[in-house]
């Protein structure tokens, strides 16, 4: 997710960064350099803590319904056939095909690479979380009664506040944020002052501004800088 902002022109350079190391906030909470280097997403009170499912009621219920219909019809056309009455006409079309085809035609193989498509795709919503645009917090500690309390930031919101933070540094003109799960990314454009003193203060604003974000991972920092383009 993305944000950014703009106020107006001058000049033309570049000045980058890599991977910045967030700045401590004011009281003492590590920074985004010593939580990047924690392969493990860990909440404040030393637990794993693990990113937000998503209930994607949607794809459950589309395969319920595109299933329960598959099993109707061919539970009442057995229940037919049972009962003394011809085979729906669908069924023995589909039963003689099945007989008569080969395994290398190319409905055949339409048909199965459909199928292992459908297959892998439920098999994927099975075992992967979703709801990327929500970034794990810090669990709080100390309070009595929010053991079991989850928050989650949304990556969107993160980057209007880191954004505007980053508008707040002087001599930056523009300025635009995406957040990821593990990184952040910012770039800005500069219309006075040197290109590294801006940068130098991205870098401590930005660095506070994530740490104060209290998420659970704290992304690792890249700041850009460069001159506006000449009219």
């Amino acid at each position: 997710m993305s944000a950014n902002t703009s106020r107006q022109p001058t000049g033309d350079s570049d000045l980058s960064s890599g991977p910045g190391q967030a700045a401590p906030s004011a009281d003492g909470t590590p920074g985004a350099a010593e939580g990047a280097t924690n392969p493990k997403v860990v909440d404040g009170s030393g637990r794993s803590a693990p990113r937000f499912w998503s209930s994607r009621r949607i794809p459950a219920a589309l395969a319920a319904l595109l299933s329960a219909a598959a099993v109707g019809f061919l539970l009442y056309d057995v229940v037919a056939v049972r009962a003394g009455r011809n085979a729906m006409r669908w069924r023995r079309r589909l039963a003689e095909e099945l007989a008569t085809r080969p395994l290398d035609d190319v409905w055949m193989i339409v048909g199965a690479a459909v199928a292992m498509a459908l297959g892998l795709w439920l098999f994927l919503l099975a075992v992967t979380p979703g709801l990327r645009r929500l970034l794990p917090m810090r669990r709080p500690t100390g309070i009595p009664g929010t053991e079991d309390v989850r928050a989650g930031l949304d990556r969107r919101a993160a980057a209007l506040v880191l954004r505007d933070r980053a508008m707040q540094v002087p001599g930056v003109q523009s300025a635009q944020v995406d957040v990821g799960r593990r990184k952040v990314k910012a770039r800005a454009r500069a219309h006075f002052r040197d290109l590294e003193e801006v940068r130098g203060d991205l870098d401590a604003e930005l660095g506070e501004a994530v740490t104060s974000l209290g998420l659970a991972r704290q992304p690792t920092l890249a700041v850009r800088v460069r001159r506006p383009k000449k009219g």
